[in-house]
């Protein structure tokens, strides 16, 4: 392929990878204001993050048949239409029943999508994996960030939370255009790359592929917790609301540079497991000091920095032990759809800890208890896959 080509490919992953985290990203800053004018507890709130995690969960395995049949091309455009419609009809929620539907139908597709890209990028980037899942992540948390600090302005902008929460439908559009023009004329033309290929069965059976889903799935609890509750955590230790919102926009902005970082700091030790353990310990320094309420906005930098590195490792890690494109997205369907329902508990848990004790102080014990289990099992999963790549690299 052209220099030229690569670079769009690039440029349609990057777009359509901003697209799988505003429609949850977006609620948080305004959640105080959402349950007041729907009626909803701690609890039922969590729903609106955890509906889409779930789906992410429930709903992957069916991605990679999907592709079998349609070709990953179409299916991840197809995609992006379900994350738009879910997130613009978002402009007529004046019900819970209603806004939760909607968290239901994005999280759809954001489920189809996810495990389809990291196939994306074994199919088109066979020889960058690692640089093309930096950007990949990257993205993800440039749409996060950009979603947690800029929809309590909107909001603000338009008085309405409705029209805030539906603005990011705009991201979705965007990345159809360029799917469009971009993705879906290279797969008609390019024969060499013009099909997903047989199927590939996901590998329930190899207890390599759960260490590794197990992993994930830690990450994944304590992302979402984050994601959902940080704000209000911060908001009880005394802070103001905008200074808790503005913990969100960090935690979410500094994993850029994590997920960034991650093919250089590879090329330096190449060792996977050295990068996570210590990407978890930077979670961990990250819950101690705001256990202690010392520094809440370096804590929040710890942690944003941890999560980074641990996303862009564990999306890395099922490309590492796979050898096609099919079986990229076979692994990674399989990793995020049991992670991602091991994830979408942990916005319930900690909404349930607050409404049982008044308090977030005990979510931070969940969480570093997490946080020490997601340890034990990135020591199993990289011996027991990655000590050749130790000898490859």
């Amino acid at each position: 392929m052209k220099k030229s080509t690569v670079i769009w490919l690039g440029i349609a992953l990057f777009a359509a990878a901003l697209n799988l985290r505003p429609a949850i990203n977006s609620i948080s800053p305004l959640i105080e204001t959402i349950q007041s004018e729907l009626h909803m507890n701690a609890s039922s709130a969590s729903l609106l993050t955890s509906i889409p995690v779930l789906c992410m969960g429930v709903f992957s395995p069916v991605a990679a048949k999907l592709a079998n049949r349609f070709s990953l091309e179409y299916v991840i455009a197809w995609s992006l239409g379900v994350i738009g419609i879910g997130t613009v009809i978002r402009l007529f929620s004046h019900t819970s029943s209603f806004l939760l539907m909607t968290a239901f139908l994005a999280g759809i597709g954001i489920a189809a999508a996810g495990p389809l890209l990291s196939g994306y990028i074994k199919k088109y980037f066979p020889h960058n994996s690692a640089f093309m899942i930096s950007i990949y992540t990257a993205a993800l948390a440039v749409g996060a960030g950009f979603a947690s600090g800029g929809v309590a302005p909107i909001q603000r902008l338009f008085d309405s939370w409705q029209i805030a929460l539906a603005s990011w439908s705009l991201l979705a559009l965007l990345a159809i255009v360029i799917w469009v023009l971009v993705v879906l004329p290279q797969k008609k033309n390019d024969r060499a790359v013009q099909t997903f290929g047989g199927a590939e069965k996901l590998p329930w059976n190899q207890w390599n592929a759960w260490l590794l889903t197990f992993s994930f799935g830690g990450m994944a609890f304590i992302f979402y917790s984050l994601t959902a509750w940080l704000p209000p955590i911060v908001e009880n230790m005394g802070y103001s609301k905008t200074y808790a919102a503005n913990l969100l926009v960090i935690f979410m902005i500094l994993q850029v540079p994590a997920n960034l970082a991650v093919p250089y700091l590879l090329n330096k030790i190449p060792s996977r497991l050295f990068w996570l353990v210590l990407a978890a310990i930077f979670e961990m320094i990250g819950f101690g000091m705001i256990l202690f309420s010392l520094m809440p906005w370096l804590a929040a930098c710890f942690i944003g920095l941890g999560a980074g590195g641990l996303f862009a490792m564990n999306m890395l890690l099922p490309i590492d032990v796979t050898s096609t494109h099919q079986a990229a997205a076979s692994w990674s369907a399989m990793v995020q759809a049991i992670g991602y329902i091991i994830g979408s508990f942990g916005p319930i848990i900690l909404g349930a800890v607050n409404d049982m004790t008044g308090s977030f102080s005990y979510s931070i014990f969940v969480l570093i208890a997490v946080n020490l289990l997601m340890i034990v099992m990135q020591v199993f999963s990289v011996k027991r896959n990655f000590h050749s790549l130790k000898k490859s690299s």
